[in-house]
């Protein structure tokens, strides 16, 4: 398991587990980031993640990809 933000651009990962205090975990739910879902990172901007998330692009502070373990 490891921070998404380490994970391999184009690669698909698994959600395995959210951190976080319960507001950041409700707005990355919010985001469609939740445990078993399917991400993978489309590119990458100064640190910052553009995510592929059910069907949507999102973007992340590298800070949030932090909380999110794939």
């Amino acid at each position: 398991m490891m921070p998404l933000n380490f994970a391999e651009i184009g690669q698909p990962q698994i959600v395995k587990k959210i951190g976080g205090n319960p507001e950041v975990k409700q707005h990355l739910a919010d985001l469609g980031f939740n445990i078993g879902g399917e991400v993978s990172i489309i590119s990458t901007l100064g640190g910052n993640l553009i995510v592929k998330v059910r069907e949507s692009r999102v973007a992340v502070s590298s800070e949030l990809a932090r909380k999110i373990m794939v």
